[in-house]
């Protein structure tokens, strides 16, 4: 029986035997609870090692619904578990922290966006993967930062379009279609903060390196980049040109797949923005995303607990964007 303060903590906080090996403790209650573990590229490095998949969200969900794993644990945040529920609804779906939540879905709920679609009758609404199950429902086609333009290119050039909630990717989608979406005022409050001055100090410094940027972040950061892309494209670019050194705008865990695959490599982290008083903030890294840990997948693993639910009529509405968005991929 779960602790009440477990439960309202959104996790299971019960202490590990000291010297307990828990990476082989968790590898061993998988094989015994055909269980895998999805870890985004943005958690810790320790988290990713111990992942039987490491990769962006959707590719993560769509990889576990393919298994015949009964239980997956998904760390990354909230509303990639709830992709997960949304695409194996028979599976029990594991989160090891109901608190690691997002700020880009957390900028767009589902009441703000039923009511910008009743403001605005007629318009396709398209949402990023990253938001809720709730808001994707209300959604006509999901888009990834790595196909966005594949799925807008798509639709006729004459459509009225509602893009959200990344405001930074619409933005840059709308550059490079010529379309004039109108674009939800959501933003990841990591790539958001990522600093002009920064990188091209870093561009002074090391004159000879590639430019790696999410199209999260802003136009200006997005101007100083050579490639544009999502974390899967960075990294595939990364690999297929080994004998760069790269400066890298987006969340620092992926750095860790980066040099895995490109041991020989320089990756350079774009650093935190200087606030005025000249201190640095951590805002190259999520801590939604810091927020899973061994333990936590441990204690998750073995108590089978914190569980995903969605309410059916909403994920029978949240698949069907998704379903769209495959299609045309």
């Amino acid at each position: 029986m779960l602790k009440t303060e477990w439960k309202e903590k959104g996790f299971i906080d019960e202490p590990i035997e000291e010297g307990t090996d828990l990476k082989a403790e968790i590898r061993k209650m998988c094989k015994e609870k055909n269980a895998i573990i999805l870890a985004h590229y943005y958690t810790n490095k320790e988290i990713q090692e111990v992942a039987d998949f490491i990769g962006d969200s959707l590719a993560l969900a769509r990889k576990a619904a393919d298994t015949d794993a009964k239980i997956i644990v998904m760390c990354g945040v909230h509303f990639m578990a709830e992709t997960c529920k949304i695409l194996s609804p028979e599976k029990l779906v594991l989160a090891p922290d109901l608190n690691s939540g997002c700020s880009l879905a957390d900028s767009c709920n589902a009441d703000d966006l039923r009511k910008y679609k009743e403001e605005h009758p007629g318009y396709t609404v398209v949402s990023y993967v990253n938001t809720t199950a709730a808001v994707k429902a209300l959604t006509d086609v999901v888009v990834t930062s790595g196909n966005a333009k594949q799925i807008i290119d798509q639709l006729p050039e004459d459509e009225k379009i509602i893009f959200g909630p990344d405001h930074n990717l619409g933005s840059y989608i709308n550059g490079v279609t010529g379309r004039k979406m109108l674009l939800w005022n959501g933003g990841c409050h990591v790539h958001e903060r990522f600093s002009v001055d920064e990188i091209a100090k870093l561009k002074s410094q090391y004159p000879d390196a590639v430019v790696l940027a999410h199209p999260e972040c802003k136009g200006p950061v997005l101007a100083l980049a050579d490639v544009v892309g999502s974390t899967a494209v960075l990294l595939k670019y990364a690999v297929e040109h080994p004998n760069n050194k790269y400066i890298v705008a987006t969340e620092a865990g992926i750095l860790h797949e980066m040099q895995r695959q490109c041991p020989d490599t320089e990756f350079i982290p774009v650093p935190p923005e200087i606030s005025e008083g000249g201190v640095g903030c951590s805002c190259n890294e999520c801590q939604y995303m810091k927020m899973n840990t061994l333990q936590k997948i441990y204690n998750t693993l073995k108590y089978e607990w914190p569980s995903i639910d969605i309410d059916p009529s909403v994920a029978k509405e949240a698949v069907k964007p998704i379903e769209r968005m495959l299609k045309m991929s």
